[in-house]
């Protein structure tokens, strides 16, 4: 099948595109390199080293014996340069990463909120509205969040995107309903992410698209079977506090002798996913897609959850590193219970990847290779979810 993977050159997006290529799907990555500019904004590059574009799809093309087209385009900007693409390459599927992916980036400043919002609606309606117009049969997978549900506890499992409800009729009768679950973002990427599920279920009912919207948990490690093959191949690793997510900083900090920072008491719960299972999942997605005049298809994408503390423990008793308490920078409870459902994934065959000892010293291995190339002076966050709040940050922090 001809898949295009909108974002193909981030942290998901390369190796999903890596992966579906390796299937012997005929991939096109459509990337305008914003991350890049990003972290050149930030001052806060990957830990590992990403080559250019030419140089990644060169490397594919010589270990794998595989192509991959690649179009660099602003899919949030570029409506009619999106269309033209999608009648000329006519694709089987859109694969979609290609939105502003960090909370706290999204919660930066102004201006940043700004952006995350024109950035990630725009682009997910300019993608809808594309596939409308060309009158093509595309099946859209979109990688969303965990996070469009909250993180309070509910005293039920959260469901995959749809809750039965039951109302009372004017006899006083009950009525059956299904409604998508309320969602409760907790920040403004997290907003975007709940307004895209809107924008899915208007153009499935109105124009009935085939939609799956992928709920997905924090994502851990960095490499997967096709990105090891050649260090020009090899995947992103963002430890700053905007990108960096929560276990992968963790190993780093551990690493370089820099102490674990936990947020607040540490009782957050939160779902989590290797790398290698988010390429899985983006293929069973694609195996599976929606009939024609099904509802959005909505998959909850995540191996399991653990609370923040546990995980600064488990760390620590590995590493030998110090775990040291801060300010929450967030505006979210202090403690939380997570439990979530994920039996459609798991029916499709699915055995998610746990923490193990195994993939936990594969990311070692990886901050240990490259923590020369670590500025630490990146590690603390500084985005703040409320006005007149300092997060704190361990004092005297440095490599060892």
């Amino acid at each position: 099948m001809k898949v295009i993977v909108l974002g193909g050159d981030g942290f998901c997006g390369w190796p999903t595109s890596l992966h579906l290529s390796n299937l012997g799907h005929d991939v096109i990555i459509v990337d305008n390199f914003s991350r890049r500019a990003i972290d050149i904004e930030l001052g806060a590059d990957s830990l590992t080293p990403i080559r250019p574009m030419a140089t990644r799809l060169k490397a594919w093309k010589e270990t794998a014996g595989r192509s991959m087209g690649f179009v660099n385009l602003d899919v949030s900007r570029d409506f009619a340069g999106l269309v033209e693409l999608l009648r000329r390459e006519q694709p089987g599927a859109v694969v979609h990463f290609a939105e502003q992916r960090a909370a706290p980036y999204s919660m930066k400043s102004a201006r940043t909120k700004n952006y995350t919002i024109r950035n990630n609606l725009c682009g997910t309606h300019n993608i809808l509205n594309a596939i409308v117009e060309t009158g093509l049969d595309i099946h859209l997978i979109h990688l969303g969040s965990m996070g469009v549900y909250g993180y309070e506890t509910a005293g039920l499992p959260l469901p995959e995107g749809y809750q039965t409800i039951y109302l009372k009729d004017e006899e006083g009768g009950l009525l059956e309903r299904e409604i998508i679950y309320p969602p409760r973002p907790g920040s403004i990427y997290h907003l975007t992410k709940t307004q895209d599920a809107l924008a899915f279920q208007f153009y499935n009912g109105n124009d009935g698209l085939r939609i799956t919207d992928l709920h997905q948990g924090i994502v851990w490690g960095t490499q997967t079977d096709q990105t090891v093959r050649d260090e020009r191949l090899i995947n992103r690793f963002d430890y700053d506090g905007d990108y960096g997510t929560v276990l992968n900083r963790f190993l780093m900090q551990a690493a370089i002798g820099y102490p674990v920072t936990v947020h607040g008491t540490g009782g957050q719960t939160r779902a989590f996913i290797h790398i290698q299972d988010t390429v899985k999942c983006i293929e069973l997605a694609l195996e599976n897609p929606p009939a024609a005049g099904e509802p959005v298809h909505i998959l909850n994408q995540m191996a399991e959850s653990r609370r923040l503390r546990d995980l600064a423990e488990m760390i620590s008793e590995r590493m030998g590193a110090r775990v040291e308490f801060v300010p929450n920078p967030r505006n979210e409870a202090a403690e939380n219970e997570l439990v979530v459902k994920n039996e459609k994934f798991r029916s499709l065959g699915w055995k998610p990847i746990l923490l193990s000892d195994r993939l936990l010293e594969e990311v070692e291995e990886i901050v240990r290779k490259y923590r020369e190339r670590c500025d630490v002076s990146c590690i603390p966050c500084e985005s703040l979810w409320t006005r007149g709040h300092k997060p704190g940050a361990p004092e005297n922090g440095g490599l060892s």
